[in-house]
């Protein structure tokens, strides 16, 4: 199985954007607990979609995309110094709900399960 090239810098990207959360490097104190799930590159590797999740409320979602997307900035400058790449995408956050669906989903099938015995 091959993979495209966007595909390999976009899961470097994902790492790298990750570290920076975890190391704390980005300090704006909008965004919570956020974990990074996927990040999207166009094939041309001009725009790439980071998707993330976090827990809390549809208030605090809103608050770490605000806060993530206003870090942009210094996101792509840091990895322009650390990926060294002859272009650094344009990022826009987006909000992965597939966990929250996914935690639904299971709670539906509990419901079911129990309502059988």
């Amino acid at each position: 199985m091959t993979y495209k090239r966007s595909d390999r810098i976009a899961d470097v990207i994902k790492e790298e954007i990750s570290t920076m959360l975890v190391m704390a490097e980005i300090k704006d104190p909008r965004i919570g607990f956020v974990t990074i799930t996927k990040v999207a590159l166009s094939d041309d590797l001009r725009s790439a979609k980071v998707f993330f999740s976090v827990m809390g409320t549809e208030e605090e979602r809103e608050n770490s995309r605000l806060g993530l997307q206003s870090a942009s900035g210094y996101i792509r400058h840091a990895l322009i110094k650390r990926l060294k790449l002859k272009r650094t995408p344009e990022i826009i956050f987006k909000y992965d709900d597939s966990i929250e669906y996914s935690s639904h989903i299971n709670e539906i099938l509990k419901g079911l399960k129990s309502s059988e015995q």
